[in-house]
């Protein structure tokens, strides 16, 4: 259903050990607190390219090799400025405002850039024995040199739901959304569930309903800071809403060509809702 969006690999090729002579231009996608440093000049935003972290204005922590972009290889890391500063052009943005702004195969190869950057400093030393990890020369994972732990990338999966009831959809408001916002009913996949039974049990605690007929829609990256967001369709199935208080504050059925403010075309679920909109209105 998920109409098809441009892959993180149309472009880029993954690899773990660079393989290009020093002092080749690359990009470097430095991260800070979940935003991006960009160049920007007056043809717009761009992933600043140097032979190094340095000709930033950036002392770079511990660097992380992705591959290439277009046969140009790429770097991530978390920097400090240097004494001097950062070079003239540069500024660090919040990833989420630069959907839109560059081509969206480089976003998501950003999202995975801000995802390893905070991965890799939550790991520099050894859950298990508290030595100083080492990066694998294979995959993304940082290894344990004293007792042989492996910490992998955190990935948190989830699901979000489009419930329908004839011609209405069910959208709710959480507690913490602003500007009166309404949206799917979502949650993060628990141990011991299967995807489905994670949409029916986040169903039944949020509004208090059960649903049939769930099928899936699509899926989503989403680094904000570290999940994997999984689209379904169900049909309302019995039971009244009821929300939690908490967490949910109000559900209302709406109707296709009356809907309150929605996410934004960023999320998963605003692309859900415009599918539902195209197809009941």
């Amino acid at each position: 259903m998920l109409a098809p969006r441009e892959s993180i690999y149309t472009h880029y090729i993954p690899a773990y050990i660079p393989d290009h002579e020093p002092g080749t231009a690359a990009y470097w996608f430095i991260s800070r607190s979940g935003s991006l440093l960009m160049r920007e000049d007056a043809d717009g935003l761009e992933v600043p390219s140097a032979a190094g972290a340095e000709e930033l204005g950036l002392a770079p922590g511990r660097v992380h090799y992705l591959g290439t972009w277009k046969g140009i290889p790429c770097y991530a890391a978390a920097g400090t400025e240097t004494a001097t500063g950062l070079a003239e052009g540069l500024a660090f943005h919040p990833l989420r405002s630069l959907y839109g702004k560059m081509d969206e195969g480089l976003f998501h190869l950003a999202g995975r850039a801000v995802q390893l950057v905070a991965w890799g400093l939550a790991h520099r030393f050894c859950g298990a024995c508290g030595t100083e990890t080492v990066p694998s020369p294979k995959e993304h994972a940082m290894l344990c040199p004293a007792c042989g732990s492996v910490s992998f990338p955190r990935l948190a999966p989830a699901v979000i739901t489009a419930i329908l009831k004839g011609r209405q959809v069910l959208l709710a408001r959480a507690r913490h959304f602003t500007n009166n916002m309404y949206g799917l009913i979502a949650g993060f996949v628990e141990p011991g569930e299967t995807l489905e039974d994670c949409v029916r049990r986040e169903i039944k605690e949020e509004v208090g309903i059960t649903i049939t007929n769930l099928r899936y829609f699509g899926s989503q990256q989403w680094p904000f800071p570290h999940s994997l967001m999984i689209g379904f369709i169900a049909d309302y199935k019995s039971g009244e809403i009821q929300v939690d208080g908490e967490e949910i504050v109000d559900a209302q059925w709406f109707d296709p060509d009356r809907l309150p403010v929605i996410p934004s075309p960023v999320s998963i679920a605003r692309k859900m809702l415009d599918w539902y909109v195209g197809e009941y209105s």
